[in-house]
């Protein structure tokens, strides 16, 4: 069974300007948001319909970004009554990293999806886009 490959298609309708990131973002997530954003609306890829997943992608690169800070300062190993453990962090940075390349996929921000294979086989992943598959 082979997966399909799906390019981004241009929206129906563009935003005419880059909307600023939204008010309640956290910091790291409008960092994030500025730089994406301004990528997808030169490729007349964001339209109304593509902020929701837009704002979801920014909130995970942005938990990535504040899990290591979190861990760069308590350490990523804590104490705790059975002995040493990761820190809680971890496991929410590796999902929040997992749901972060699953967006940029979708949204087409990765250099797969913008068509830069590297000189990539195609045939590796059997057909299925390697960004997708976990």
């Amino acid at each position: 069974m082979k997966g399909r490959k799906s390019a981004p298609v241009e929206a129906e309708r563009p935003a005419k300007r880059c909307p600023p990131p939204p008010s309640w973002l956290p910091q790291h997530a409008k960092k994030e948001w500025k730089r994406a954003a301004k990528e997808l609306h030169g490729r007349k890829l964001l339209a109304d319909d593509v902020l929701a997943t837009l704002e979801s992608y920014c909130v995970a690169v942005g938990q990535v970004r504040e899990c290591e800070e979190l861990m760069a300062t308590e350490g990523r190993i804590i104490k705790s009554d059975t002995g040493p453990k990761p820190h809680p962090a971890f496991r929410m940075q590796q999902a929040a990293m997992r749901e972060g390349r699953l967006l940029a996929a979708e949204l087409g921000l990765t250099p797969h999806r913008r068509g830069m294979k590297g000189g990539e086989n195609e045939d590796d992943n059997g057909g299925w886009d390697s960004d997708l598959l976990s």
